[in-house]
C-alpha cells in the first residue's frame, strides 16, 4: 500500500496531518504513537470506515477512492472486533462468509478457527468469551474472506502468553505467504518480536517511518540492566571505561547484584571485555527498556511512566 499526504479532520481537529506511507507486500509493519496520534483514523481510512479529506491512497495496486467501503482484499478491525454475541463463534463466522456473498472466495470456518487457537470452543457463544478470545475471534474473521492486507488494531489486547505466541505465529505465517499487515500496539516489544519496519506517529504526522534496525538504539544512549558476579568491582570497571556512565538507580532495583549504566553499543563494545579480563562474569546484560519504546519516547516527547499505556 501507498498513502501520500492523507490529511484528515474533525472539525478543528487534525488527526492527519500529511500521511506518507509505503508498505510492502510480505512485511508485518507496525503503526505507533500516543493516543491522539491518528492511529485510529488512519486505519479507518484503510478499512473504508472514513474517507480523507486530501491526499492519495493506493492499496493493492489500486487507487482508493472517496466512497467508504473497504477496498477488495483488505480486513481487520478498529477499536476491537465487531461481533454477535448471541452467536457461537463458528455462527459468527458463517454469519460473516455469507455476508460476502456467493461469489466472493472464502476459507474454511474450521480453518480459520484452527489458525487462531479456537476449535476447542467453537461452538461456545461468544457473550462468554473473554477479551482473549474476543480478539483472536476477530483475527478469524478477517481472515475467512482471505485478505491480501490485514489491518489490525491491537490485535494481541488481552491475550495470555500462549494466546500471544499463537496469534504472532499466524501473523508470521501469513506474512511468509505475501500478505500485508499492518498493526498497531501499545506493547513495544510485541511489534519488535514481529515487524520489520515500523511508522511513528506524532499529533498526525510521521516522525519516522523505516526498519526497525534504524531505531535500535545504535547512535543513541540506552540504559542496560547488568547483572555481574561482583557487582563492586563491576562498579570500579564502569566507571574507568569511556562512554560508560552508572545511573543512579537505588529505586529502580531491589537487586543488589544488577546495576544499571547508561552508554552507546559500541561502548558496551568496550566495557564487557574488560569486565572479563577482571575476572567477573556477565550474567545479564539488557536494555532497561526496548530500544522501541526509547525511540518512541524520544520522538513523541512522551514521558516514560506513559509509554506502557
Amino acid at each position: 500500500m501507498r498513502a501520500r499526504g492523507l490529511t484528515k479532520c474533525f472539525g478543528d481537529v487534525v488527526a492527519l496531518d500529511g500521511v506518507d506511507l509505503d508498505v510492502v507486500a510480505g512485511q508485518i509493519h507496525g503503526i505507533v504513537g500516543p493516543n491522539g496520534a491518528g492511529k485510529t483514523t488512519l486505519f479507518s481510512i484503510l478499512l473504508g470506515l472514513a474517507a480523507a479529506d486530501s491526499g492519495t491512497l493506493e492499496v493493492l495496486g489500486v487507487p482508493v477512492g472517496r466512497a467508504l467501503a473497504a477496498p477488495d482484499g483488505v480486513a481487520g478491525f478498529v477499536d476491537g472486533p465487531g461481533l454477535y454475541p448471541a452467536l457461537t463463534a463458528r455462527g459468527n463466522l458463517a454469519a460473516l462468509a455469507a455476508l460476502r456473498g456467493p461469489g466472493v472466495r472464502t476459507a474454511g470456518i474450521d480453518e480459520v478457527l484452527q489458525q487462531v487457537g479456537l476449535t476447542d470452543v467453537a461452538d461456545d457463544k461468544v457473550r462468554g468469551f473473554s477479551l482473549g478470545m474476543r480478539q483472536r475471534l476477530g483475527l478469524a474473521a478477517a481472515l475467512i474472506t482471505r485478505p491480501r492486507l490485514l489491518v489490525l488494531d491491537e490485535p494481541a489486547n488481552g491475550l495470555d502468553p500462549a494466546g500471544k505466541r499463537h496469534v504472532h505465529n499466524t501473523l508470521v505465517r501469513l506474512a511468509a505467504d505475501g500478505a500485508t499487515i499492518l498493526l498497531s500496539s501499545h506493547r513495544m516489544d510485541d511489534l519488535a518480536a514481529m515487524c520489520s519496519e515500523v511508522t511513528i506517529l506524532s499529533t498526525g504526522r510521521v516522525v519516522f517511518s523505516g526498519p526497525l534496525n534504524k531505531l535500535a538504539g545504535e547512535n543513541r544512549e540506552l540504559d542496560y540492566r547488568l547483572r555481574t558476579s561482583d557487582a563492586g568491582a563491576t562498579l570500579r570497571v564502569a566507571a574507568e571505561t569511556d562512554g560508560i556512565s552508572v545511573v543512579d538507580d537505588t529505586g529502580i532495583r531491589p537487586d543488589p547484584e544488577v546495576i544499571v549504566v547508561r552508554a552507546m553499543v559500541s561502548d558496551l563494545d568496550e566495557l564487557v571485555p574488560r569486565l572479563v579480563r577482571a575476572g567477573i562474569a556477565v550474567r545479564e546484560l539488557a536494555p532497561v527498556i526496548s530500544p522501541l519504546e526509547s525511540a518512541f519516547l524520544a520522538l513523541t516527547d512522551q514521558p516514560e511512566q506513559e509509554s506502557s499505556r
